[in-house]
């Protein structure tokens, strides 16, 4: 993980005011109040796994605040989840306290305010969640603003050791592969924010379909490159071709099938609105290296060829 602030780079009575200006009011607008400022220390590393920030982190008891004009600045558009390895923490958020501590997280949401107040020193594993992809994974009426995680076993125990592994391992990985991690492990707390121990059979068809859709985003936006391999799916995914193939047996058709189904419902779209494009170059915008292929795969599908549907909408 690469460091992004040490207090060990300064002398005792600097740590603190030197973690004040380099974390508090550059790395996140918050207010602190240390318990003993003289013997202050903390450092933070941090790894990124596409839209998820980990962060390793050493805190002094302190006391962290977060109100409305830290929010005007929108610095942090995102949840927090605490993972503690020692200390405890209380999170006040939304009229809710949780105790975080090592055998049960804490998550909270950046864009709201909220307390933290520290018991001792603090080392953990924070991670920042992007807000809005993360809500997706919630239905509506269930998307969290803080919430409490038992880390001790089922999915919650997963999640954290998950986190540690991509803590000691993450550094080696393709950026492609970080982000695929990054999005299965938010498919994994989603899951363990909304399921009860005795839901957990359910639940684990659940995080399947859930990781199917985040695959099926994945292909959408790179649905028009035509070396869109299954390898290259499943690694930027963080998966094996394997686990690729069990998870499509979720819609009835193979990971392949699905991909040029999906590139010639798209092409139906783009060729029925009768934009002027050219439909071979439609083809081509849509992972097809052939129009004369297009124009089978297209026939077969829908019992007409491309033209047809273009005359029909003149």
């Amino acid at each position: 993980m690469d460091l992004v602030f040490s207090t060990d780079n300064y002398e005792p009575a600097k740590r603190y005011a030197a973690w004040r200006d380099a974390i508090c009011d550059v790395y996140v607008h918050v207010d602190v109040k240390a318990a003993d400022p003289e013997r202050y220390r903390g450092f933070i590393r941090e790894a990124k796994f596409g839209g998820v920030v980990l962060t390793d982190i050493l805190l002094s008891e302190q006391n962290i605040r977060r109100n409305r004009q830290h929010i005007s600045r929108l610095d942090k558009e995102c949840y927090y989840l605490q993972l503690l390895h020692k200390g405890s923490i209380s999170v006040v958020q939304g009229g809710e306290v949780h105790k975080s501590n090592a055998a049960r997280g804490a998550i909270f949401c950046a864009t709201e305010q909220y307390e933290l107040h520290g018991h001792g020193e603090v080392r953990s594993f924070y991670l920042e969640i992007p807000r809005d992809e993360f809500a997706l994974r919630f239905p509506r009426e269930r998307i969290p603003v803080s919430a409490a995680l038992n880390t001790t076993q089922g999915l919650g125990r997963i999640a954290t050791e998950f986190c540690a592994t991509l803590a000691t391992e993450g550094s080696r990985l393709e950026d492609g592969v970080r982000a695929g991690l990054g999005s299965q492990l938010m498919d994994l707390l989603a899951f363990s924010l909304m399921t009860s121990e005795g839901d957990m059979p359910a639940a684990e068809g659940a995080v399947q379909k859930a990781r199917l859709r985040s695959v099926q985003q994945w292909i959408e936006t790179h649905i028009a490159e035509p070396d869109l391999s299954l390898e290259r799916v499943a690694t930027a995914n963080g998966m094996s071709l394997r686990y690729l193939h069990l998870l499509f047996r979720n819609c009835d058709m193979s990971a392949s099938e699905w991909i040029w189904n999906r590139r010639l419902q798209l092409a139906y779209d783009r060729i029925s609105r009768g934009d002027g494009v050219s439909i071979t170059a439609i083809a081509y915008d849509h992972g097809f290296n052939s129009s004369s292929h297009f124009s089978t795969m297209f026939r077969r599908k829908y019992g007409l060829s491309p033209r047809d549907i273009a005359r029909s909408r003149q």
